[in-house]
C-alpha cells in the first residue's frame, strides 16, 4: 500500500517539485490548492499527466481552522492515514514596515505561520500513534537571517523555524521527526520573472553564483521524508548557496 504525502501549494514552483518528486518515489500525494482555482488546479494536474491513484486534489485554505480540521478529518478517513504532511503554502506581501499595512501583516501571517497550526494539529496526533509520521516544513533563507522589506515574511517564517524544534520534542518518542527547509532563491516561475538586471544582481551576491532548482528542494524533502532520514529531527536544513551560513 502507498503511503499517502500531503503537500500544501503545490500547484507553486516548490510545490509542483516537491509533488513530482514524491510520485517518482512512490507516494500517493494529497495536493492541496486555494479554494476558487479549481479549474487552474485540474489544468495543473493534467499538464503533469498524473492518474488519480498518484495525486488526489483537495481544496483546502489553509488559514480556515475549522475547514482544515473538518476536511483533514474526512481526508484520514478515506484515505488512511497521512504519512508525510510538507507545510509549503505560502505568499509574499512585501513592503517596509513603516509603510505597512494591517492587512499585508496578516495575510503573510496566516498563511505562512497560521496555517501550520491548522493544518498539522488534526494530523500529529494520528502521525504519532502510527510511530512512523514525518512532517517538513518549508521555511526560507529570510526566515533565518531577515530581509529588507520583509518584516511580515521574516517573521512567519523563522516562526515556523521554532514550530519545528518545538514539536520535534513532542514527535520524537514517538519517531515522528519535524524539519524545516530554508530555501534561498530558487528559479521558480516568479523568480524567473524579476527583471533581468535585478536577477543577475541577486545571483551575484551568492557564492555559487546560481539560484536553487525545485528539484534540488524536492530533493531534500524526499531524504527528510525517507526511512534513512529517520534520526533526523529539530533540524532546519539550509540550501542557499552559501548565501547565508549559520
Amino acid at each position: 500500500m502507498k503511503k499517502v504525502a500531503l503537500v500544501t501549494g503545490a500547484k507553486g514552483g516548490i510545490g509542483s517539485a516537491i509533488t513530482k518528486g514524491l510520485v517518482e518515489e512512490g507516494y500517493r500525494v494529497v495536493a492541496a490548492f486555494s479554494p476558487g482555482n479549481e479549474a487552474c488546479a485540474q489544468d495543473w494536474f493534467a499538464e503533469n499527466n498524473y492518474t488519480a491513484d498518484q495525486v488526489r486534489m483537495l481544496a483546502l485554505d489553509v488559514t480556515d481552522t475549522e475547514m482544515c480540521k473538518s476536511a483533514l478529518l474526512q481526508l484520514t478517513q478515506e484515505e488512511g492515514s497521512v504519512d508525510v504532511l510538507v507545510n509549503n503554502a505560502g505568499i509574499t506581501r512585501d513592503s517596509v514596515f513603516k509603510r505597512m499595512e494591517a492587512n499585508q501583516w496578516t495575510d503573510v501571517i496566516n498563511t505562512n505561520l497560521n496555517s501550520l497550526f491548522n493544518v498539522t494539529q488534526p494530523l500529529f496526533a494520528a502521525m504519532c500513534e502510527k510511530g512512523n509520521g514525518r512532517i517538513i516544513n518549508i521555511s526560507s533563507v529570510n526566515g533565518v537571517k531577515g530581509q529588507f522589506g520583509q518584516a511580515n515574511y521574516s517573521a512567519a517564517k523563522a516562526g515556523m523555524i521554532g514550530f519545528t524544534k518545538a514539536l520535534a520534542f513532542e514527535g520524537a518518542k514517538s519517531g515522528t521527526t519535524v524539519n524545516a527547509i530554508a530555501p534561498g532563491y530558487t528559479a521558480t516561475p516568479m523568480v524567473e520573472a524579476i527583471r533581468p538586471e535585478v536577477l543577475e544582481s541577486i545571483k551575484a551576491e551568492i557564492p555559487m553564483k546560481r539560484l536553487a532548482t525545485p528539484e534540488e528542494i524536492a530533493g531534500a524533502v524526499i531524504y527528510l521524508a525517507s526511512d534513512v532520514g529517520g534520526y533526523i529531527t529539530g533540524e532546519t536544513l539550509s540550501l542557499n548557496g552559501g548565501l547565508y551560513m549559520q
